[in-house]
């Protein structure tokens, strides 16, 4: 039966402020997926990740200075946040993903991946702008090689692909996305921007997939917008509750309980500040 916010019952897979990597380091962790057993949809849920040797393929043999690169980004991004991943509405089990956080700076992106665990991170691609990302050969070598991001024309100058059909497209080739429902960095005082309405129809497209919550502290001052060099400061990073687009729900109910989403992540976060 659908639970919570249009998506699966989530209660079975709950495991509040554990480290995502020790779920995977469990026997057969690799069988693991959350609930939602037990109805018709799901048995023919296409989202589900059921390749393990997808997931754990010789990487580093096949491709060693992009895998060294990844490692050495995840490590990076691990020490100078000092964040570790808690999962409060939902596990890191092996399901296809959309991943949707606040967005503060360039790093946002970055800290959700590394605290993905090692098999969710190789099939879990970023979104970003092709204008930031394809500026320099050092920035197009990362977002293409090391992170395999989803590169997206803003301006749709050109006859461009329109954005949502490029992600829609990652989606069906199997990949979990990372994406941010603001469209730009929030550097205002407010908690969050305004909701763009490309998450809608992206959800449109793909309505059997959960889209889960991101919400992170702290990474505006890590990398504010124009610097280049991160500051070490202490970070966090929660995961919330699952979502689906419910049948019928139209563009503006949806995106505010996209935006309510989030702020509960937030709280949940910081259950002091409740």
């Amino acid at each position: 039966m659908p639970g919570r916010n249009g998506a699966g019952d989530y209660t079975k897979c709950r495991y509040t402020g554990v480290n995502a990597a020790s779920i995977f380091n469990a026997p057969h962790a690799g069988r693991l997926q959350c609930a939602n057993r037990g109805t018709e949809a799901d048995k023919h849920n296409k989202s589900r990740i059921e390749c393990p040797e997808r997931m754990y393929p010789n990487h580093f043999m096949q491709r060693p200075l992009p895998e060294a690169v990844s490692w050495a980004l995840t490590r990076f991004t691990r020490l100078i946040t000092g964040a570790q991943a808690r999962w409060i509405g939902c596990a890191p089990v092996p399901v296809q993903r959309i991943y949707f956080g606040n967005h503060n700076s360039h790093a946002d992106f970055a800290l959700i991946w590394a605290s993905l665990p090692t098999p969710l991170r190789r099939i879990t691609r970023p979104v970003a702008g092709a204008d930031y990302w394809n500026a320099s050969p050092l920035r197009r070598y990362i977002i293409h090689e090391v992170l395999h991001g989803v590169v997206i024309e803003r301006s749709r100058e050109g006859g461009a692909i329109e954005p949502v059909d490029v992600m829609a497209g990652a989606l069906k080739s199997g990949d979990s996305l990372i994406l941010f429902p603001e469209g730009t960095r929030n550097t205002t005082d407010e908690l969050l921007l305004p909701m763009k309405s490309g998450i809608y129809h992206l959800a449109q497209k793909c309505p059997h997939i959960d889209l889960v919550p991101v919400w992170m502290d702290n990474l505006g001052r890590l990398l504010p917008k124009g610097e280049i060099v991160p500051v070490p400061l202490l970070c966090s990073i929660s995961f919330g509750a699952p979502l689906r687009l419910q049948e019928g729900e139209d563009k503006d109910a949806f995106l505010a309980r996209i935006r309510e989403a989030l702020l509960a992540t937030m709280s949940a976060a910081r259950p002091s500040e409740s």
